[in-house]
């Protein structure tokens, strides 16, 4: 499995409600692509925004990632996004009450 985190600047001054309606326009594109496991939108200190996406596969993370998302990231934000890769090798979910380990390279359980 495979963490992405993707981050890039919100306008200056940009409010919580109007992030969130920018990401609301992008559920049917995310909700649309199979191969994306979840996703999870955040936003922080010195409008910084970003996402933590979870995959299969580097492969699909740059697919999904590839570079006409990558050209309107940066029409939008006036900057290109910063993507980072990692390896998750293993997930506590407390609220399902479950501890997850994947081997290297591994796909998400059916």
């Amino acid at each position: 499995m495979i963490v992405e985190f993707v981050e890039f600047r919100h306008k200056p001054d940009q409010s919580r409600e109007e992030i969130l309606d920018d990401a609301r326009a992008t559920v049917p594109k995310w909700r649309g692509n199979s191969e994306l496991v979840r996703k999870h939108y955040v936003t922080g200190e010195n409008d910084m925004g970003g996402a933590f996406y979870l995959w299969p596969s580097r492969e699909a993370a740059e697919r999904g990632h590839d570079s006409a998302w990558r050209a309107g990231v940066e029409k939008r934000t006036g900057a290109p996004p910063v993507i980072r890769y990692f390896d998750l090798f293993m997930l506590i979910d407390n609220a399902a009450g479950s501890v997850t380990e994947f081997p290297s390279g591994a796909p998400w359980p059916a």
